[in-house]
């Protein structure tokens, strides 16, 4: 039986695991689409004309209304009533706290982890040219200014980054820091706040968690539960 929401996504895309775990911790019924952007399923004419005009993932199809970008997509189901407050607050004031932090990591924390991951993986992957050891250690030295913030100011006075639960804004998150375990870069080693916070979000997600993750996990190496 076919479901009246369409989910298209691709599990190495950050913001395609993060809401493919919400829709699974929301208990929603959606058709899985998976779009395997490593061979261009995305650059069709056909994907353009039908799925998504920008050609990017994740994006959905509800019974024939099509949306793009994943926190339009957070705020659409939610606003049907398909995402629980206790993931995304309806309450104007705790509401804004998670909002603040969607906004904020849009060019902060996902610029400059996406920026690792692109240049010293996929870039390499798809071009076959390597990028330099200053370019990298620029790219790494934005990335950490951004996960210190993270340490010391996000997750400075509480157990979530925007409370004492879990929301969705820590899913989002998660799901970028993770990403660059494919870079070989790991976040536990210098920052024991994000270290101890990661565990706490892979266990109230999973095991949804965990199959969002399972490319990263089978591509880095690093199993979910690899000690340092």
């Amino acid at each position: 039986m076919k479901m009246s929401l369409k989910y298209y996504y691709d599990l190495l895309s950050q913001p395609s695991r993060a809401l493919h775990i919400i829709f699974r911790l929301s208990g929603l019924q959606f058709e899985e689409c998976p779009v395997a952007l490593r061979n261009g399923e995305h650059l069709t004419d056909e994907f353009k004309q039908n799925i998504n005009r920008f050609q990017r993932v994740p994006c959905i199809n509800d019974n024939g209304y099509k949306l793009a970008e994943s926190v339009a997509i957070l705020r659409y189901l939610s606003a049907k009533g398909k995402v629980p407050e206790h993931l995304y607050p309806k309450y104007f004031v705790d509401q804004a706290r998670v909002d603040e932090f969607l906004e904020w990591q849009h060019i902060t924390l996902r610029v400059t982890c996406a920026m690792y991951f692109r240049t010293i993986w996929l870039d390499p992957l798809l071009t076959g040219r390597s990028p330099s050891a200053s370019k990298i250690e620029t790219l790494r030295l934005h990335m950490e200014r951004t996960l210190d913030i993270v340490e010391e100011v996000w997750l400075a006075q509480s157990e979530f980054l925007t409370g004492p639960t879990l929301t969705v804004a820590d899913v989002f998150a998660a799901c970028e820091i993770e990403q660059t375990r494919m870079a070989d870069y790991d976040v536990r080693i210098k920052y024991p706040k994000i270290r101890a916070w990661l565990k706490r979000v892979r266990a109230a997600c999973n095991p949804h968690y965990d199959v969002a993750h399972q490319f990263v996990y089978k591509i880095s190496g690093t199993g979910p539960q690899a000690k340092l």
